[in-house]
């Protein structure tokens, strides 16, 4: 309930103009300057998408990865930008921000140009950014009607006063996005994704850098969202967490995932990337576990 009451605090603030609660921002202490300033520059643009806690909470993240011997600053600014990337990811509420972001970016004294977006969710998805409380039962009776993954085409109007006002209700409501089962989604693949890259570095860090860029499967909107998490739980399940696990004798981790990556097709039943990925398993059948580690 404690939840509910601070989104309803929140949304309330943002309609009156109020500012969030100050929170700090400073990157973490063993952070090279270069580090620190693009970790400080992502952590502004979530401020934006969610508010200063939000920031917070990706500097909290990345910070696991500062100051480790085995992750040079390449490594830490790659994990780092396709975090902010998954942490901002679009729902509908991001898309009208974006859309008033760029409606606001027109140079004063010209026409505004014409921005007018159409996109094409699921109606599963579009229900999944609304409050647990909500989404719950209506999802329930959409899969009781067999509606559960009927598209959805949602219009995000940012050229005339009343597209811009429409825009903005949709923008203030990003304060209870943190209470949604999309969140809650997102929030479990973010923190197995970088438990994943923890375990990689410590058991096979030859692979980290093909796992880090495993995230690149995850994004966008709608059906290709849809596939391409599935896509990457599959690769993980199969894969990844065997082989660090030790339980899978790959020689090569990182080859493996990039084989799986290239037979991940947009396909409900994953038909290409489980004939792929039993191939892989097939070749270990027969190779003893010890060898893998060799």
């Amino acid at each position: 309930m404690a939840g509910y009451i601070d989104a309803l605090r929140f949304t309330l603030a943002e309609m009156l103009g109020e500012n969030d609660r100050i929170v700090v921002l400073n990157a973490p202490a063993a952070a090279s300057p270069p580090i620190a300033q693009a970790l400080e520059d992502a952590a502004a643009r979530l401020v934006h998408y969610q508010g200063h806690r939000y920031a917070r909470l990706y500097l909290d993240r990345i910070g696991r990865f500062v100051g480790r011997r085995e992750v040079d600053d390449a490594m830490v600014l790659r994990i780092a930008e396709l975090l902010a990337m998954r942490m901002a990811y679009e729902d509908p509420i991001r898309i009208a921000q974006l859309t008033l972001q760029e409606a606001a970016s027109a140079p004063s004294g010209r026409s505004m140009p014409r921005i007018d977006r159409r996109c094409r969710f699921r109606i599963d998805e579009v229900v999944a950014a609304l409050p647990v409380v909500v989404a719950d039962p209506t999802l329930k009776v959409l899969n009781y009607l067999g509606w559960l993954h009927m598209p959805v085409k949602m219009r995000f109007n940012g050229s005339g006063w009343l597209g811009i006002r429409k825009l903005r209700i949709v923008s203030w409501l990003r304060r209870w996005r943190l209470l949604s089962i999309r969140y809650a989604n997102e929030r479990k693949w973010v923190e197995r994704w970088l438990h994943m890259i923890d375990r990689c570095l410590a058991a096979r860090p030859e692979a980290a850098t093909a796992v880090i860029e495993s995230a690149t499967m995850v994004r966008g909107y709608g059906d290709g969202y849809r596939y391409g998490m599935a896509n990457w739980t599959l690769i993980i399940d199969a894969l990844v967490k065997p082989a660090v696990n030790g339980t899978l004798p790959l020689p090569d981790l990182a080859q493996a995932i990039a084989e799986a990556r290239a037979a991940a097709l947009p396909d409900r039943k994953q038909t290409s990337l489980k004939r792929a990925i039993e191939a892989i398993r097939a070749r270990c059948d027969a190779m003893p576990i010890q060898a893998a580690a060799s």
